[in-house]
């Protein structure tokens, strides 16, 4: 069991004072089973007229803030301390029905995964099908979780984490061409090869952090992004391949959706002068409890998911 402070805040600064539309900020972790938010607190400036949390179609924990005064800078600092309990490779159950692939899901879960099984990227040429079904073993069974790892840990190996500031993802075929991407483009990538093979698959915005006895993670300093994908047995299993982590420890989930247009951590609008927009800065800070040691801050300009 691990005690977790993490302290997000996300600062935009304009030349000249202007309006702020509505804002949507998703900063506040899920609570479930493996992970309790112990504390929360949210604090903008310009203080928003309004500030209202409701729960998206996902079930996500949403602040919506809407303002009226115009301002030079808009600073949106989240501090949360959440209790985590890592899932390791090891403890991830299978149905026995579900432990060789292929496997079909059970007929009352089919109709809810649905969704998260149709494919969201276009593939004339089948490069991902193709990419996707290397991971099957052609002289013996192929094992379920254990093709899924491996699709993790051949990211993690073969392809460069590149940071990119640029909102938006790459499409899978791209990342495959390019052979290297952010750690969206890689979840983008493992979501979709999945959804390929019959599998439901989920996007993941939240926090990375090294847990004792680890190092070397990559996709601090701002938020991160990963996958999970329905296994029965276990229910949604978390993958981060680009740390080749199988389950979640060292993860933290905030947003889980279909698609990673509906998880971008903050998103709202702006109207002033033109070229008034002087970018923007986001400072993550994890730091272990239990452990006593923080890991160190690194400030980025980006647009919410590295």
């Amino acid at each position: 069991m691990t005690i977790l402070t993490i302290s997000h805040v996300t600062t935009y600064s304009y030349r000249q004072p202007v309006a702020f539309g509505e804002h949507r900020i998703f900063v506040r972790p899920r609570e479930s089973h493996d992970q309790d938010l112990l504390e929360a607190r949210l604090i903008i400036d310009p203080e928003p007229v309004e500030l209202r949390w409701m729960q998206d179609v996902f079930g996500n924990s949403l602040a919506v803030a809407t303002f009226n005064r115009r301002a030079t800078n808009l600073r949106i600092d989240s501090l949360v301390k959440v209790r985590h309990q890592p899932m390791l490779t090891a403890e991830v159950e299978v149905e026995p029905y579900a432990r060789l692939f292929p496997f079909s899901y059970a007929p009352e879960d089919q109709p809810d995964l649905m969704r998260s099984i149709e494919r969201q990227h276009h593939d004339p040429e089948r490069v991902l099908d193709k990419w996707a079904r290397r991971f099957l073993k052609k002289d013996t069974e192929t094992e379920s979780v254990a093709m899924l790892a491996d699709m993790t840990r051949f990211i993690k190996r073969n392809f460069t984490y590149l940071p990119r500031a640029e909102k938006g993802t790459q499409t899978p075929v791209e990342t495959i061409f390019k052979r290297q991407g952010t750690c969206r483009d890689f979840a983008v990538l493992m979501m979709e090869a999945a959804r390929a093979l019959g599998l439901a698959a989920r996007f993941v915005s939240g926090y990375l952090y090294n847990p004792r006895g680890t190092s070397g993670r990559v996709g601090g300093g701002s938020t991160h992004a990963w996958v999970r994908i329905f296994l029965p047995g276990s229910g949604w299993v978390e993958f981060d391949p680009t740390n080749g982590i199988v389950g979640n420890a060292g993860l933290i989930r905030v947003a889980v959706a279909r698609d990673p247009a509906q998880a971008v951590p903050i998103s709202g609008t702006w109207s002033g002068f033109p070229n008034s927009d002087l970018g923007m800065d986001v400072t993550v800070e994890v730091t272990l409890d239990d452990l006593h040691q923080s890991a160190p801050a690194i400030k980025a300009v980006a647009n919410g998911i590295r």
